[in-house]
């Protein structure tokens, strides 16, 4: 009995994925069997060796985004995923927004800085920590959380980029995945005060603000919950609190949909 059209063609599996598809939000998935490359819109995503990968959704991404892979044999597979909306907590005060210029002198002991923490974050090593469901790095009160922005007489501000958590000066916080620390800011940063980074692999990466004190070196790998410092108020604070921020490439991602509910 001859094999039919249908029977003769291969079948050829969809993307398998899981996470928060909203604005701030990620996934873990896997690629259809056979891909050679993989796209999350315009961003080639990295295929570990068994097809796995990780990308994320920025804080204002749109509607839609489209997963699309490319076979040996050059036929594509695409998917479109719905990106929910989230409800920003967006303020507006009658007040003109501060002028955001800055002194050359300023700037000339800025730029090193901003240039470090690029280079920290393009930093990318192969932790396997995107692969674990993150912890809190502390808990206690949340004073900020990710996304809120105030509209100035009209005029935009920036979004709060992270979430913080003030649990008190001095009280230990812990990594939420396992890394390798990219950058330890034992001098000072003007704004950032004593920082750190820790790249999670696959271009996700945590940044830790404000500390009081810092516990370890950069290239360091750390696992997830060995103590990273303690929490203070060094840069530009108004109290002690821990900044919490993730991004991966150049997407801002909302901390609490990586750790759930506090407990």
């Amino acid at each position: 009995m001859p094999t039919s059209e249908a029977a003769r063609e291969p079948v050829i599996a969809a993307f398998r994925y899981s996470g928060e598809l909203t604005q701030g939000g990620w996934l873990r998935g896997t690629a259809p069997a056979g891909a050679v490359e993989a796209f999350l819109g315009n961003e080639r995503l990295e295929l570990a060796e068994d097809g796995t990968f990780f990308a994320a959704f920025d804080r204002d991404e749109g509607a839609e985004a489209t997963l699309r892979a490319r076979l040996e044999d050059g036929r594509q597979i695409i998917e479109t995923l719905v990106v929910a909306p989230r409800a920003w907590n967006i303020e507006h005060v009658n007040v003109a927004k501060r002028s955001g210029g800055s002194s050359e002198a300023w700037w000339k002991k800025r730029e090193p800085e901003w240039n470090a923490i690029n280079a920290a974050r393009e930093k990318n090593s192969d932790s396997t920590g995107w692969t674990r469901d993150f912890i809190w790095p502390v808990t206690g009160r949340i004073s900020g959380r990710f996304g809120s922005q105030r509209i100035y007489r009209g005029e935009t501000g920036s979004y709060h980029s992270g979430i913080d958590i003030a649990p008190g000066r001095g009280t230990p916080f812990v990594a939420p995945a396992d890394g390798v620390v990219t950058l330890a800011a034992k001098t000072p940063f003007s704004l950032e005060g004593h920082l750190i980074i820790i790249d999670h692999g696959q271009g996700l990466n945590s940044a830790f603000l404000h500390s009081e004190s810092i516990a370890v070196e950069e290239g360091q790998v750390v696992r997830q919950g060995e103590r990273l410092g303690t929490v203070g108020s060094s840069g530009r604070a108004t109290g002690p609190h821990l900044h919490w921020s993730l991004k991966w490439r150049d997407a801002r991602l909302d901390p609490l949909l990586f750790a759930g509910p506090m407990r």
